[in-house]
């Protein structure tokens, strides 16, 4: 059992959540620069992958940009070809960006060997142990939101 205060132990998880995200930044612009693209274009392309495909305003919501700078990314993804534009099926005036097979799989190339090694570690913790971690990342990245947020409506 750890001597740490509540507080020492407070502070000290709070630090280790900033080293976190430094180290997670890390990894994403070593990343980016592996695809060839830029951090904001490394975003649209994990939110392409994860959702399969967005209108260029939802992408435009989801990582913050304006229309123009959506519109500019869209078209680098493009360039480099990780994402096409299509037509909506059922409404035909809706634009539609999706990944392409190049972005699944270079992407896979490059952050596929995390998730066994992330799964690897979270398999020291017990069932309890895991929960607690989940509701934190939860509540964690909740918290972030309000946070971006309340800075945003600052401006």
């Amino acid at each position: 059992m750890s001597k740490q205060t509540r507080a020492e132990l407070t502070e000290a998880i709070t630090t280790a959540v900033v080293v976190f995200q430094e180290a997670t930044d890390q990894v994403d612009a070593t990343a980016a620069t592996e695809l060839g693209v830029n951090r904001t274009d490394l975003a649209c392309i994990g939110l392409l992958l994860r959702l399969g495909e967005l209108t260029a305003g939802e992408l435009a919501e989801r990582t913050q940009l304006s229309p123009g700078a959506t519109t500019a990314a869209i078209e680098r993804l493009e360039g480099a070809g990780y994402a096409v534009r299509t037509r909506d099926e059922t409404d035909r005036r809706r634009v539609l960006v999706r990944p392409t097979p190049l972005a699944e799989s270079r992407v896979e190339e490059v952050y596929g060997p995390i998730r066994p090694a992330g799964q690897a570690i979270l398999e020291r913790y017990t069932r309890a142990e895991l929960e607690v971690i989940h509701d934190f990342l939860v509540r964690g990245t909740k918290f972030q939101e309000s946070e971006a947020a309340r800075i945003r409506a600052r401006g």
